[in-house]
Parts: structure tokens; sequence; C-alpha cells
């Protein structure tokens, strides 16, 4: 069962035993402390019902929790979408947004990986080097893939050098590559106040670099299943195209 045909069949049950009951949505939703407008989404299947919300009504109308929510999941996709793109693609505010959206949690690969190590990205390259970030890299992945059948996670920008994780990632989550001009993420990256790791290059010799690093690493970027133009856009707005592309 596809998740738009899950979200329909628990709206149309909620719906029935709302009627059941004798309850309007506004009634329903006062008792079960949900707005009016989340609880018609929910019974026209357009919302991403979390657990308690949903228990919160099966209480209130007074009918088990299965009735609502015992279907054939077998064939249901999960929510594990991997973002990819250079710094300053906009991974973070995205998936955050995204992650919000679907009411799923949100991680940044980078982050499991200074965890992992106990020092951030910079002393990892200067006292290990790359190899070292390399192995903490798919290490880091593994385990997130191990604890989540579902989440956001936002990958570094350089995962698709590293062929193993790349190739690991695209067989285990949906994956959005986030597009910008280089331009835009230098734009970006010096609105956050990260120039890591063009800060001691003038800012031709710099803006060159990142073209050249975009132009590497678009056609691996392509390999994503779906690419999106961030230029102009806002997360919110991205996030939720994105939840409807994974929803269908």
């Amino acid at each position: 069962m596809r998740l738009t045909g899950i979200l329909s069949e628990v709206g149309r049950r909620l719906a029935a035993a709302r009627s059941e009951a004798g309850l309007t949505v506004a009634e329903l939703a006062v008792r079960a402390g949900v707005s009016s407008r989340y609880l018609r989404m929910a019974e026209a299947g357009e919302a991403n019902l979390s657990l308690l919300k949903l228990a919160a009504l099966a209480a209130t109308l007074r009918v088990p929790l299965r009735e609502l929510c015992d279907l054939d999941v077998a064939a249901a996709p999960t929510w594990r979408i991997a973002l990819l793109g250079l710094r300053g693609a906009g991974k973070t505010s995205v998936g955050r947004c995204l992650a919000q959206r679907l009411e799923v949690p949100f991680f940044e690969l980078d982050g499991l990986i200074e965890k992992r190590a106990g020092m951030g990205l910079g002393q990892i390259f200067d006292i290990h080097g790359e190899g070292y970030y390399r192995v903490l890299q798919r290490e880091a992945l593994e385990a997130w893939l191990g604890q989540h059948g579902s989440g956001v996670l936002a990958s570094g920008g350089s995962i698709v050098n590293d062929e193993p994780s790349f190739r690991r990632l695209c067989e285990t989550c949906r994956t959005v590559w986030l597009q910008a001009t280089p331009e835009e993420h230098w734009q970006r990256v010096v609105a956050q106040g990260d120039l890591r790791p063009m800060e001691s290059e003038s800012a031709p010799r710099a803006m060159n670099q990142l073209r050249a690093l975009l132009d590497q690493r678009t056609p691996r970027y392509e390999r994503a299943d779906l690419t999106l133009g961030t230029s102009a856009r806002a997360p919110a707005g991205i996030a939720e195209e994105i939840a409807r592309w994974a929803a269908d």
C-alpha cells in the first residue's frame, strides 16, 4: 500500500468512527486536543498523523487504536530521505523543515561523525586526514541506518566522492539534490560566517574553486532520485515539495 493510500484509509476510518460517535469535526477536535483544520486534513487523507495524535483521537472516540491503523503496510515506503549538495545548498534548513513536516527526526551526518570522533571536522582532517574521515563517515552512516527506519539526513557535501558510502546512501534512502549556482552557494556560506575551506584564498580564486568543485561533483549529484533548484525559494516550500514527491 502506498503512503497516500495509507493516509486515505486511516482518514476514512477516522471519519466513520466520528460519524458513528455522533460528533462534528469541531467537537472531536476540541475533545481530542487537535485543531479542526488538522482533523479535516486527517479525514481527507492529507495529514501525516502522529501516533500520539491518533491515539488521542481513538481514545476520544472510544475505539481501539488498532481499528484506525491496523493496515497492511508491508509495501509502504519509509520516510528515510537523504539530502545532497555542497555547503550552502540549504540541507540543514530544508532538512529541519522536512523532518517537521513528516514528523521524523533530523540528523546531520557530519554532526554524527564529530560525535563519533569526539572532535570537530577541522581537527579530524588536521590530525588524522581525509582517509580517517571517510572511515568515520561510513561507520556513522551505517549506525544511523541501523537505528532509524525513518528520518531526514543532511549528508556531507563530499559524500559523493566516497563511492561506497554514496552507493550505500542511494540504496537505503530516497536521495534529493538541492541544487544552486556557485554564486548562491558562496553567498549562503558567507552569510553563515563559514568560509571553510576557502578562508585563506582570495575571493576570485575561491569562487573559481567553488565552480570547479560543483562541476566535478554535478555528475554524481545527478544520480539523486530528485533534483530541486533552491534559488529564491524558502526552505518550507522546498520541504513541502519533497514531502509530496515522497508520498507518491
